[in-house]
């Protein structure tokens, strides 16, 4: 039995192949249309999301299979102070895999260890996100046609930004890939991943202003300002502008340079922006449910002739 708590839990290799029968769901969705019949997904959220937990959702129902769980904590037993060990051992009597995101870093990997089914980390806190990472790893392959060579930016929250951290994490396994990180003083990127760049002999940059490097970019990675991060209201209203992606900054940037964004955006980019062929982020969000159709299939150890 195998739980997803990391994006480097799966080789590259793995990945390859996942991201192939995600690409073959795409093409094929019929043919995956009862793959999960008689199976249950469990979705515990200790934390919001729209765009995971449905996501989620959608992979199991387009599976053929049923969703059941909680979206808010407060729904949950976990407001009467029941531990996440518990609920984990009592949510495995009712499902055969859970999503799980939670505001504790460490709280879905404790969640794995005391679990008689698979274990998907859906977010911990500010430290990974895998599954929206192998979103982005997918949407990257489908548009470019590669996970190597290339120089991307990331933009924004880059120090409480867990979508930003695993997708380092798993592009530092790639071939020829320029890291540019783009962020305020306060928001920078934590020195535990500076590290493992300088350990493995990684190029990347630290700069304040996006135009410097728009014309370089073969991929924009946007990413807003996380008031739910942040102890005080003041400085959140101080950087959550710092930001924004508009027409003319685009205008600066390559003909094929695409522009992700994990979502939800505040106003990080502009809404002028969305009809652009670059702003692949709406389409990013339909690979994350094939992505999410094929870790399903591929943790229930489900096969599809």
């Amino acid at each position: 039995m195998r739980h997803l708590m990391s994006p480097l839990d799966f080789s590259t290799g793995e990945l390859d192949r996942l991201f192939s029968l995600a690409e073959d769901i795409e093409q094929h969705p019929e043919k995956y249309a009862h793959a999960c019949e008689g199976k249950k997904l469990a979705t515990c959220f200790y934390e919001p999301s729209t765009r995971t937990r449905l996501s989620f959702e959608a992979a199991m129902l387009n599976l053929g299979g049923k969703v059941l769980g909680f979206s808010d904590a407060n729904s949950s037993s976990a407001a009467k102070g029941e531990s996440v060990s518990d609920t984990i051992r009592v949510i495995s009597c009712f499902a055969d895999i859970c999503a799980m995101r939670h505001p504790k870093e460490g709280a879905p990997m404790v969640a794995a260890s005391l679990s008689s089914i698979p274990v998907i980390n859906a977010g911990d806190g500010g430290h990974q996100h895998p599954t929206q990472t192998l979103t982005d790893l997918l949407t990257i392959r489908a548009i470019k046609g590669r996970l190597d060579n290339f120089t991307i930016g990331l933009c924004g929250d880059l120090k409480f930004g867990r979508t930003v951290h695993s997708l380092i994490n798993a592009l530092v396994r790639y071939e020829n890939i320029n890291f540019v990180f783009i962020s305020p003083d306060e928001l920078t990127i934590p020195e535990y991943i500076i590290e493992t760049l300088r350990e493995r002999n990684i190029p990347f940059r630290e700069i304040r202003k996006l135009e410097e490097v728009m014309p370089e970019l073969d991929i924009l990675y946007m990413t807003r300002v996380q008031k739910e991060r942040f102890f005080n209201e003041e400085d959140y209203v101080r950087l959550k502008d710092y930001y924004i992606l508009n027409k003319e900054k685009m205008q600066l940037a390559k003909d094929d340079m695409i522009v992700l964004h994990p979502l939800p955006r505040v106003n990080e980019i502009s809404v002028e922006v969305d009809d652009d062929p670059r702003a692949v982020y709406f389409r990013q969000v339909q690979y994350g449910v094939y992505v999410r159709m094929a870790l399903l299939l591929t943790l229930l150890e489900i096969e599809v002739a």
